[in-house]
């Protein structure tokens, strides 16, 4: 089981990676750096899964593995996330300001494993990604697809969260994260591939 949820995970995750490289193609050009970090996202999910698979089937990339799946749920999850933000939004930042996110993201997490508050930080990073999709499908309202799209998308990520260890009861999902990542992608590319971006109008699907 874990090794088919490693695979959908790559393959679910690249193919999103490669829809919103055809995707950036009907935006402008000050929305390419947010459709940028979302593909970084996307990449990440899939090294993640490709990563796991290796390792089930008996290759030494547990700590590959055990990095990637970090960099994904604290770097690759957020910057999607602020990217349907931003394009749901019609709001531009420059490469300079998504240079500064990334550069913030990797700060606070090493400020939050100095401070010994990694999993709770992980929570709130998830649970923030996962509102901020929900908030960005639902601006779209009365489209029902992109609305449809981030709500699904929204509730698979939550469904995903990493509980911290203090909690009294764990996240009976957790062990299916892969796979919810995996069926998430594909809902979350379909949003973004129809977010109006900054210059307003409505984008067309990549074909």
């Amino acid at each position: 089981m874990q090794l088919l949820q490693a695979v959908l995970l790559f393959l679910a995750a690249g193919a999103s990676a490669v829809w919103i490289g055809r995707s950036r193609r009907h935006y402008g050009e000050a929305d390419q750096p947010a459709l940028f970090s979302a593909m970084l996202g996307f990449i990440l999910a899939a090294a993640s899964g490709a990563c796991a698979a290796a390792s089930l089937i008996g290759l030494d990339l547990e700590e590959a593995q055990q990095w990637l799946e970090r960099a994904t749920l604290l770097l690759g999850l957020p910057l999607i996330a602020l990217a349907a933000l931003t394009l749901a939004r019609r709001w531009t930042w420059s490469r300079p300001n998504w240079g500064r996110v990334v550069l913030g993201l990797c700060v606070f997490f090493e400020l939050a494993r100095q401070l010994g508050w990694s999993e709770p930080y992980a929570l709130g990073l998830m649970l923030t990604s996962a509102l901020l999709i929900i908030y960005a499908g639902a601006l779209q309202w009365p489209a029902s697809l992109p609305a449809a799209a981030g709500v699904v998308a929204g509730m698979l990520l939550l469904a995903s969260a990493p509980l911290p260890a203090g909690i009294l009861m764990d996240n009976p999902l957790s062990e299916l994260r892969p796979l919810l990542l995996a069926i998430a992608s594909p809902f979350i590319a379909a949003l973004l591939g129809r977010l109006p971006g900054s210059a307003g109008g409505d984008q067309p699907a990549a074909a």
